[in-house]
């Protein structure tokens, strides 16, 4: 038993920091998106529009994953 709890201690450790890996970038990301991406209203071109296009695929894809959505439902 004793070796169990520390390998569910491992796991929760680990665990735990992965969460707060994640946390980070979410914040990141929200603070990016509050600027706009940097991208002022007049300088907006196609370029922006795709790379934000791009962004959104990955998180679509992380999101369809963590819901089971899309591709990922059950």
């Amino acid at each position: 038993m004793h070796s169990r709890t520390r390998d569910n201690t491992a796991a929760l450790d680990a665990f735990l920091a992965k969460k707060a890996e994640i946390d980070t970038m979410l914040a990141r990301l929200q603070a990016l998106s509050a600027d706009h991406f940097e991208a002022s209203a007049d300088e907006v071109h196609w370029g922006h529009v795709g790379t934000l296009g791009f962004y959104a695929e990955q998180l679509k894809r992380i999101t369809d994953a963590a819901f089971k959505e899309g591709e990922h439902a059950e």
